[in-house]
């Protein structure tokens, strides 16, 4: 994914229409009102009705942080980063993407909005039940929370300049953006990186 020009300030229109353009937008406080209350209720709910041990949900939920430091690694390398060769295709990925590349500082669109971020938990929500089965109330918490983790640390990414203990994850995730757009492609763990040869080797000094 390449730009002629990254635009570090301003913001891209997507949309026409003022209540679509609204829906590709959020504030990281949207997204941990409702998803705090969601793994809250599932883990009450796991352990009071469904009798999940606290042991087993807290190794259920570590499996889900994990999981999600995976599931992420991929969606961005092979979603995210996918070559298409129709304006239809490129459209799709600019949308989803794209736009975060070329306007890597516009913190309004730094979290997945609302309406998708629900459509695609539920889905997947109703996938892990299938594999987990009771399990998945503690599961699901712990992916969330990767997921939180994850948006959290890419808001802070953009937004702040980096604490000491988390300079080399501010460096990985720049060097993806300004430098090596096929590297780097964890945010929240630079693991899948390590484990698949995708990190990024270039000197940080330059990055914008």
């Amino acid at each position: 994914m390449h730009f002629d020009k990254i635009k570090n300030k301003g913001q891209a229109q997507l949309f026409a229409k003022p209540w679509m353009e609204s829906l590709t937008k959020t504030h990281p406080v949207v997204i941990y009102s409702m998803y705090l209350p969601v793994i809250a209720a599932m883990l009450y709910y796991g352990h009071s009705y469904l009798h999940v041990s606290v042991l087993a949900e807290i190794a259920w939920c570590v499996g889900g942080v994990l999981f999600w430091s995976f599931f992420e690694y991929l969606m961005h390398r092979y979603l995210f980063h996918m070559m298409v060769h129709s304006k239809r295709a490129e459209r799709f990925v600019y949308t989803m993407h794209g736009v975060h590349h070329e306007y890597p500082r516009d913190t309004d669109r730094l979290f997945m909005p609302p309406v998708p971020s629900i459509l695609i938990s539920t889905v997947l929500f109703f996938l892990f039940k299938l594999v987990a089965g009771p399990a998945v109330f503690a599961f699901f918490p712990g992916f969330i929370m990767g997921y939180l983790a994850y948006g959290s640390m890419h808001y802070a990414i953009h937004a702040f300049a980096p604490p000491k203990f988390l300079k080399a994850l501010w460096r990985n995730h720049h060097l993806h953006h300004y430098k090596e757009p096929e590297k780097g492609f964890g945010v929240s763990s630079v693991l899948w990186d390590h484990v698949f040869g995708t990190m990024t080797k270039k000197d940080v000094s330059k990055v914008a």
